[in-house]
């Protein structure tokens, strides 16, 4: 069975196997998460985000997959990343969201990583409500079948933290 941790913080500074990155589609960079991310990482993690923009996703990463890049100079194996959805008042993408993190998992199975780092995918820029967002990482992850031993929720801020410590209970 999966144990899910939390922590108030920042992903960049946490060591796991595997760092799930909230990237924007293009795998190149961006703000929030994902600009962190490749900063901290150093250039290795945008080489080979290049690379894979040059082969298998030349119009970049889809909506709710996930891939895997080296950690660069993270304390981690692997970064996973993984495109959230925006959020939408006139339609229902809560499939998609849940399915940034089946992905991820999935890709953490087929890595060997057994603890794995998540922030709170879409809740920046993307505008995804942090109750639901919450709501759906915590039952999408409860759900999920999967090797991981760890998921560690990595939370920006006390409000994030608090939202998905009501679902974890």
């Amino acid at each position: 069975m999966t144990t899910i941790s939390l922590v108030q913080g920042d992903i960049t500074r946490q060591s796991a196997d595997a760092i799930v990155n909230a990237a924007n589609s293009s795998l190149l960079g961006g703000g929030g998460v994902d600009g962190a991310i490749h900063r901290r990482g150093g250039p290795a993690i945008l080489e080979e985000c290049r690379k894979l923009r040059a082969s298998h996703y030349g119009k970049g990463l889809p909506t709710g997959r996930a891939i895997a890049t080296t950690a660069g100079d993270l304390d981690a194996r692997w970064v996973i990343h993984t495109v959230g959805p925006v959020f939408s008042t006139t339609e229902d993408r809560s499939d998609l969201l849940a399915s940034c993190y089946r992905e991820s998992l999935r890709v953490a199975d087929e890595l060997g990583a057994r603890t794995v780092a998540f922030p709170a995918i879409s809740t920046g820029v993307y505008r995804w409500p942090m109750e639901d967002a919450a709501r759906i990482a915590v039952e999408t992850v409860r759900s999920a079948r999967t090797v991981v031993e760890e998921v560690r929720f990595v939370l920006f801020d006390e409000r994030a933290y608090e939202a998905f410590a009501r679902q974890v209970g």
